[in-house]
């Protein structure tokens, strides 16, 4: 006779349970991946899935990425787990939609601690984001990829401002509104007493991220797919209520590939597949120049470089001519408002600028960062908005 597992037999029942509150969600319309499910799945492992608070809060932590969301996110809990933050959590198999039954306890350890509830490390998942944060794209591996999809939704990159030729009321404007004083003073007998004054109106930059996917990138080339991803989905919003251009994306390997429309559909998982399935030079050689070269010429030309912030991330190993490099940089600086250089080898100490194609380069860049891990990333977010 084979004996069934009690233990085991929960953790289906669990997780039958995530997988169908993740249909749940996105029937709601909420963008939620299956690498995020899996991520939940794993941070219920360190926490009782009998506890409402710890169900609603690790979800939320999990698979909301954006505050708009969570009002659906809460309409969906409740109706499929019949609890929320800070309430009890009651649901037996009579709930419709096959719902299943959720009154198992985590398996006993010898842990002392209350009775009852058994004692585990309610800080071993801030712990783990920890450690992610610093560990190099080139050592994650394909789940550590994906959970840090779920850490590179909170970054948002702001790019700086600059002031447009339009202008707008100001109380410290250098430009005098001769209209409105001239209304002003009527009320007080044509004299003017205060008068108005504008000033011209900030306007944010475009962000054009240039990345390379050539062999020798190829431990950090889908964490940065990642980054574009979320920097593509993520627009800057001003304090007046302007919304910052759309961030521009493009690939490299030995030909330029514009990869934005790609990745601007919904669902992270289609962007990205949609995304590398466009690039048809995925590990392959490097020609940074001959790419920079059809930038300028090619999208130049329609206005998506001029004045913006252009992010170059690669590690500098030219396989064509430097001196092509060095010129089509020399364009480029002319042509955009600031180059960022993000090389992930820089993150060595050690680490000189000695390759042919990073030395013609360098010249032209204003900004020589690294960008080997998310933390390099986050620092990244915050240089931007300082790029005046």
């Amino acid at each position: 006779m084979t004996t069934v597992d009690p233990v085991a037999e929960r953790g289906a029942d669990l997780l039958a349970a995530l997988v169908g509150f993740g249909h749940a969600l996105r029937r709601d319309g909420l963008a939620v991946g299956s690498g995020q499910l899996v991520v939940y799945a794993r941070a219920l492992a360190d926490l009782d899935t009998s506890d409402a608070d710890d169900l609603y809060w690790a979800g939320r932590a999990c698979l909301v990425c954006h505050h708009d969301d969570v009002a659906a996110y809460d309409r969906a809990f409740r109706r499929w787990f019949g609890g929320g933050p800070s309430g009890q959590l009651k649901v037996s198999g009579a709930v419709p939609r096959r719902q299943p039954t959720l009154s198992f306890e985590p398996p006993a350890t010898t842990t002392a601690g209350p009775p009852g509830r058994p004692e585990r490390p309610r800080g071993s998942l801030a712990s783990s984001a920890e450690v992610l944060r610093h560990r190099p794209f080139a050592e994650c591996t394909s789940e550590e990829l994906v959970a840090l999809r779920v850490l590179m939704a909170r970054l948002r990159l702001d790019p700086p401002l600059r002031h447009s030729r339009r202008t707008s009321p100001s109380a410290q404007g250098r430009r005098l509104d001769l209209r409105r004083s001239l209304r002003a003073s009527l009320r007080t007998h044509g004299e003017l007493l205060h008068p108005a004054r504008r000033s011209r109106r900030p306007r944010p930059r475009r962000v054009v991220l240039v990345l390379d996917v050539s062999g020798s990138m190829r431990g950090c080339s889908r964490a940065l797919l990642q980054f574009a991803q979320v920097a593509t989905s993520r627009r800057a919003r001003l304090p007046g209520g302007a919304v910052a251009p759309p961030t521009e994306v493009f690939c490299f390997g030995t030909r330029l590939t514009r990869i934005t429309p790609e990745l601007a559909l919904r669902r992270p998982d289609q962007a990205l597949a949609g995304a590398a399935e466009a690039v048809v030079d995925w590990e392959g050689g490097t020609r940074i120049g001959d790419s920079l070269g059809q930038l300028v010429r090619v999208w130049g030309r329609r206005g998506l470089v001029r004045g913006a912030v252009v992010v170059i991330c690669s590690d500098g190993l030219e396989r064509g001519d430097p001196a092509v490099l060095g010129t089509e940089a020399a364009r480029l600086s002319r042509l955009a408002h600031r180059i960022v250089w993000v090389n992930p080898l820089k993150a060595d100490p050690r680490y000189q600028p000695l390759a042919r194609g990073m030395d013609a380069a360098l010249p032209f860049v204003d900004v020589f960062v690294s960008g080997h891990d998310l933390s390099s990333l986050e620092s990244l977010a915050d240089l931007l908005p300082s790029l005046r």
